[in-house]
C-alpha cells in the first residue's frame, strides 16, 4: 500500500515523493463518504456504477470502461461542507497513472488537494490533506492501462460528523451528469458563451439581424456567430436562404457577395445590404439557415474533432470557439501546431496539459491579428474554466469577455 503525507500547502502537493511511509493521520478523523451519493463521468455498465465506491460491499466497484475521453472522474457528495484530511483510493486493475484529488463547494469550481503523475495502482492512502468542501472528486487524467479506470472504493476522512444518509441517497443509482457539448443543455451553454464574445450578450437568438463592419479585414460581420462577407460563410448563408426563399431581399446581393469574397470590400453591398440583412432576420427561414450554417460549418466538425482527440465538454467548446473565429481550417492549423509537441488525451496525454497548450496556441494566433489581439475570450473564460477544473462546463459559470462580466446559473 502506498501511503503519502502532505504538508506545507500547495508546494508540498506538487513535490510529493513517489512513496513515503508515515504514521496515520489524526485518530479523531471519521469516515465521511460511507453511503454517500456518487456520480461518474462515464460508467462501463450498470454492474459497475459509481455507487459501488461508497457502499459497504467489498466486491463492488466503479469502471469507466475503455471508451470515451481519456479524462474521467468520480464525485462524492458529502452532504455538507466538510474538512478533509485523508483520502484512500483502492484501484482495480485499470488504474490512473495521473490523477488529482479535488474539493469543491458547488460542484463546478474545483481546487486540487493532491495530484500525481506517477500512480502505480493498488491502494493509495493520501494523508495530511487540508481542504474544505461538500464535494470530493478524483479526476483521472492519464491511464495506467488501456482499459480506462476502475476503483473498488474511495474513502474520505475528516474530523466532522458524517452527514446523515437517507435511504434514497444510499441506494439510488445516480446517473452521471457529464455530457458532451452535443447534449441540449451544453449546446445552449456553448452558444451563449460564443454570443458573449461575438455579440456582447447571452441572448444569441436576438442576434440574427446583427451586422456591422468591425474593421478586422473581413468586411461585414453579421448574424449569430459572425458570418463575414470576406470569408465565404455569409455568402453561403445568403445562397442557401435564396434557394429556400427565392426573391428575398438579399438575393440581389449575391453577385456582389461573390465578388467581395476574400476581401474586406463593400463594393456592391452599400448602402442597402445591412438593412436587407436586418429585415431578413424576421423570417424564420433565414434564422433556420443561420443556425444550420453555424452547426454545419463550425459546431459539428469542431466537436467531432475534439471528441476524436478525447476531449471533454470544455475542450470541445475550445475547438468550437476557435473554429468560429478562425474557421475550421484555422482550427485545424492551430491544433496541428499543438499536437506536434503535445499528445492528445486519446494518445495518452494529460487533458489539462493538452488544453493548456491549445489555449496558448490559440491566444498566440489571435495576437497576430490587430482586430483580435484582445484574448480575454480565452484568458478570462476558457482558461479560467480550465484552472478551476471545470472540464465539463458544469454550471454555474461566471466569466469575463472584453471587460464585461457574464453568468450562467
Amino acid at each position: 500500500m502506498r501511503s503519502v503525507v502532505l504538508g506545507g500547502g500547495i508546494a508540498a502537493i506538487l513535490c510529493v515523493p513517489l512513496a513515503i511511509s508515515v504514521a496515520a493521520s489524526a485518530s479523531g478523523d471519521v469516515l465521511l463518504s460511507r453511503g454517500r451519493p456518487a456520480l461518474a463521468s462515464a460508467t462501463e455498465s450498470v454492474a459497475w456504477s459509481a455507487s459501488g465506491l461508497t457502499d459497504t460491499a467489498e466486491d463492488t466497484r466503479w469502471s469507466s470502461g475503455a471508451a470515451g475521453p481519456g479524462t474521467q472522474w468520480i464525485r462524492i457528495d458529502l452532504g455538507t461542507a466538510q474538512d478533509i484530511h485523508r483520502v484512500r483510493l483502492r484501484w482495480a486493475r485499470a488504474y490512473a497513472r495521473a490523477y488529482r484529488v479535488q474539493v469543491s463547494g458547488d460542484g463546478s469550481v474545483w481546487r486540487d488537494l493532491y495530484r500525481t503523475d506517477s500512480g502505480d495502482g493498488g491502494t493509495d492512502d493520501v494523508r495530511g490533506l487540508s481542504g474544505t468542501g461538500r464535494y470530493l472528486r478524483v479526476l483521472a487524467t492519464r491511464r495506467g492501462t488501456p482499459e480506462g479506470y476502475s476503483l473498488w472504493d474511495v474513502r474520505v476522512y475528516g474530523p466532522g460528523r458524517a452527514a446523515p444518509v437517507t435511504e434514497s441517497a444510499a441506494t439510488a443509482d445516480v446517473p452521471p451528469v457529464a455530457a458532451a457539448l452535443t447534449e441540449a443543455g451544453k449546446r445552449e451553454t456553448a452558444f451563449r458563451l460564443v454570443s458573449s464574445a461575438e455579440n456582447s450578450t447571452l441572448d444569441w437568438r436576438s442576434e440574427f439581424g446583427y451586422i456591422e463592419d468591425i474593421r478586422d479585414g473581413r468586411g461585414y460581420t453579421g448574424g449569430i456567430v459572425g458570418f463575414c462577407s470576406g470569408t465565404s460563410d455569409m455568402l453561403a448563408v445568403v445562397t442557401e436562404y435564396t434557394r429556400r426563399r427565392p426573391g428575398n431581399a438579399l438575393a440581389g446581393y449575391l453577385p456582389a457577395l461573390r465578388a467581395v469574397d476574400g476581401t474586406d470590400s463593400h463594393d456592391g453591398l452599400d448602402p442597402g445590404f445591412p438593412q436587407a440583412w436586418r429585415a431578413a432576420a424576421a423570417d424564420p427561414v433565414f434564422r433556420q439557415v443561420q443556425e444550420e450554417a453555424r452547426d454545419r460549418l463550425y459546431f459539428t466538425p469542431a466537436v467531432r474533432l475534439a471528441e476524436a482527440d478525447g476531449l471533454r465538454a470544455l475542450g470541445q467548446f475550445a475547438y468550437y470557439d476557435a473554429a468560429v473565429m478562425h474557421g475550421f481550417a484555422g482550427l485545424r492549423k492551430i491544433r496541428e501546431r499543438v499536437v506536434a509537441g503535445q499528445r492528445t488525451p486519446v494518445q495518452g496525454g494529460d487533458e489539462i496539459g493538452y488544453l493548456t497548450a491549445f489555449l496558448n496556441a490559440r491566444a498566440a494566433e489571435m495576437r497576430t491579428e490587430a482586430a483580435h489581439d484582445d484574448t480575454s475570450r480565452v484568458e478570462t473564460a476558457q482558461r479560467f474554466f480550465l484552472k478551476t477544473g471545470n472540464l465539463d462546463l458544469a454550471t454555474p459559470l461566471t466569466w469575463q469577455v472584453y471587460g464585461d462580466r457574464y453568468t450562467i446559473g
